[in-house]
């Protein structure tokens, strides 16, 4: 089995300074994918460059203490790619991609692991206005890639997708993270691909429809809600430090791990780990039947 690991640290030293270390020793994943390092590469030398045997590869933010993504992985990975080729949000410090191609390798030859922290919006509507920004030039992004190889994407989205995904829903229905316009660009990324109706209605008229013709529907597997598909207080990832959250379990379906069909049917179980807290995010973890 491979296990692959997500977790937002919110602060690297911090979760260090809180068992982080020891933990994933014992938890031995083939790869942790961790967002919010709130480190630069100076505050990483010497202390974070590896974890548990595992050489970490990240993208940090230009601003002090601020966002910052990477990976961990006890495999050598044949390319890895900061950035997604953004203007505005590779500053922020937001995706890493280890790709790990392997020609004769029968499953997913080509396959690409990717740590990514979405923006959040709840600080404002200036920030609310970027992260529909993000979405909007990332959902383009994702389909490219997975045009071309299998991939996960783990990360700390920052949308909770459907009404079980959070405890207290009718509270939250205007907040960021649970707004119309984000769960909606949640389903359309996770939606079967299908053609257009126009292009659809030319296929019933025996019309000629180009291979260029565009498709509605990402394609992507959302790996939790395939293995659990019901699950609701089981299912949170994230509690708000106010007040009694964590205690009450009121909580949010915050982390992913977003796969290509083919890649997400190799997925076998899963586990949120919620005995310590590192964070205000706890590690989800998905075992996939898959050998690098």
């Amino acid at each position: 089995m491979f296990k692959l690991t997500s977790l937002n640290l919110n602060g690297i030293r911090s979760a260090a300074s809180k068992g982080l270390l020891d933990w994933v020793a014992h938890s031995m994943p083939d790869c942790i994918c961790v967002q919010e390092l709130k480190a630069q590469a100076a505050d990483m030398s010497g202390r974070f460059e590896e974890i548990a045997g595992m050489k970490g590869h990240f993208h940090f933010a230009e601003k002090k203490g601020y966002s910052g993504v990477g990976v961990y992985t006890r495999h050598e990975p044949s390319d890895v790619i900061v950035g997604y080729g953004s203007t505005e949000f590779d500053a922020e410090g937001r995706y890493v991609e280890l790709r790990f191609d392997r020609p004769g390798r029968k499953q997913s030859p080509k396959l690409s692991i990717i740590s990514c922290y979405f923006p959040s919006g709840s600080s404002g509507e200036e920030r609310q206005a970027a992260k529909f920004r993000f979405l909007s030039e990332f959902y383009p992004r994702l389909l490219a890639l997975k045009a071309t190889r299998d991939f996960v994407l783990c990360g700390d989205i920052n949308i909770a997708h459907q009404e079980i995904d959070l405890k207290n829903f009718k509270g939250n229905k205007k907040n960021s993270g649970f707004l119309p316009e984000e769960r909606a660009w949640m389903t359309e990324l996770l939606r079967d691909a299908e053609l257009t109706n126009e292009a659809a209605d030319a296929l019933n008229e025996g019309a000629a429809v180009p291979a260029t013709t565009p498709v509605r529907g990402g394609g992507m597997v959302d790996v939790y809600r395939k293995l659990q598909p019901t699950a609701t207080d089981a299912a949170y990832t994230w509690w708000s430090n106010r007040g009694q959250a964590y205690a009450k379990n009121v909580g949010w379906r915050l982390d992913y791990h977003l796969a290509t069909p083919a890649f997400a049917a190799l997925a076998r179980s899963e586990h949120i780990y919620k005995e310590q807290r590192f964070s205000d995010h706890a590690p989800m973890s998905v075992d996939y039947d898959f050998k690098l």
